[in-house]
């Protein structure tokens, strides 16, 4: 099998998706999975070592969609602008790949975002073989070709006929050459495959996979998001909820951090670190969804290294821990017992920053707080203190 030095992959994103939503919104840049399809698409290439480089080909107008997007990757190239037909765009992609000089690569639409890595194993080792490797299955539906009157006209033979994916895989000096002297007679082909076969260029053909389905439709985008949700659900149907309670004390100063934003407050918080009630209850909350003990036994106050340290090393550190089993942080709450200040006019900075520590959506983050009615500690403005729970979801135990 060829090295990821040999092979590149390029990828063509510049269609409009009419059939998806209209040219307002391209359907490689809509979301599946809360993952938008050409970002699929990259990933699948980035990630297999079989592929040295990945050219993105995209629209005209799109580049701020794409930048959006894209990730920072030493095998991903600038993007080039696209023609007006897939074949445009695909000589554009090829003519960008020239100078690198691959032996050998892999044309494949953003619109198939989940293609396994089998399918690109067996294109690549093919190619050790041919010019030319298409993955395709054969046909299973019954076939029929409808008049212009829309009834039935013929049942068409289905036997030997086969449904082509993608990533399609080629010698690329023989590719090149093909779309140019396409583009030069003014040929026109729905695939790359076919431009091969026209000049010539044997074409075998390895498995495809089922589950590597082209998105054409909104219903196909909408469908795949159901199944990718459906999924996660299930992969990760272990619910915890965890509940943290933290307290401080209020002596001098002029600010308190509170989420991990400071505010200005005629006192401070008295602490080890930097006495963040809400962080700290977050952490234990997290900590405790994870049966994974408290802040105290992770970063002990007998340390000295957590003296005056940031909270949000602690929050990040107990997500982190729930990454690491394979899980989600689903939904964070906290409670702040306080006579002042008020936090209304904080709240959403202290959400996104919650949010930002986490790594989640700040819609999955809620803050809240309250007074103690003059009562008691708190009631005399002597402390605060936060309640929190976290909602994480983990796979079962042996997934």
């Amino acid at each position: 099998m060829a090295t990821d030095g040999d092979t590149a992959a390029l990828i063509v994103a510049a269609g409009k998706g009419v059939r998806a939503g209209g040219p307002e919104t391209a359907k490689q840049y809509q979301a599946v999975g809360g993952k938008a399809i050409l970002l699929r698409a990259m990933d699948a290439m980035l990630r297999h070592d079989a592929v040295g480089q990945v050219q993105v080909v995209i629209g005209d107008g799109d580049q701020e969609l794409y930048r959006a997007l894209a990730p920072l990757h030493n095998k991903l190239r600038p993007a080039v602008t696209g023609g007006t037909t897939r074949q445009a765009s695909v000589l554009s992609g090829l003519a960008a790949l020239e100078d690198s000089h691959p032996a050998r690569v892999l044309i494949h639409d953003a619109a198939r975002p989940f293609v396994p890595p089998s399918v690109i194993d067996r294109v690549v080792a093919a190619l050790d073989d041919a010019p030319a490797v298409i993955p395709a299955q054969a046909v299973a539906d019954t076939l029929k070709r409808i008049g212009d009157d829309g009834r039935v006209a013929e049942t068409v033979d289905r036997g030997g006929l086969y449904a082509a994916e993608t990533p399609q895989g080629f010698t690329f000096d023989a590719i090149l050459a093909a779309h140019r002297r396409a583009r030069d007679e003014g040929r026109h082909f729905t695939d790359d495959a076919a431009v091969a076969q026209w000049a010539g260029i044997d074409v075998r053909v390895v498995a495809g996979d089922a589950a590597n389905v082209k998105l054409t439709t909104a219903d196909d985008i909408a469908a795949a998001d159901r199944r990718i949700t459906t999924d996660e659900a299930l992969r990760l149907g272990d619910v915890r909820v965890g509940v943290g309670y933290d307290i401080h004390s209020l002596g001098p100063g002029h600010e308190i951090t509170l989420g991990g934003v400071a505010i200005p407050h005629s006192r401070g918080l008295v602490g080890h670190s930097d006495a963040d009630v809400v962080l700290h209850a977050l952490t234990d909350a997290v900590l405790g969804a994870l049966a994974d003990g408290d802040i105290g036994e992770h970063f002990p106050p007998s340390d000295k290294q957590w003296r005056d340290a940031a909270s949000a090393i602690f929050l990040a550190d107990a997500v982190a821990r729930v990454r690491a089993r394979g899980g989600v942080v689903a939904h964070l709450d906290v409670a702040l017992v306080a006579q002042g200040p008020r936090i209304a006019p904080h709240r959403e900075r202290i959400r996104q920053s919650i949010a930002d520590i986490c790594g989640i959506g700040v819609d999955r983050v809620g803050v809240k707080a309250t007074t103690n009615e003059g009562l008691g500690f708190i009631g005399r403005g002597e402390g605060m203190s936060a309640h929190a729970t976290a909602t994480v979801r983990l796979p079962f135990a042996g997934e």
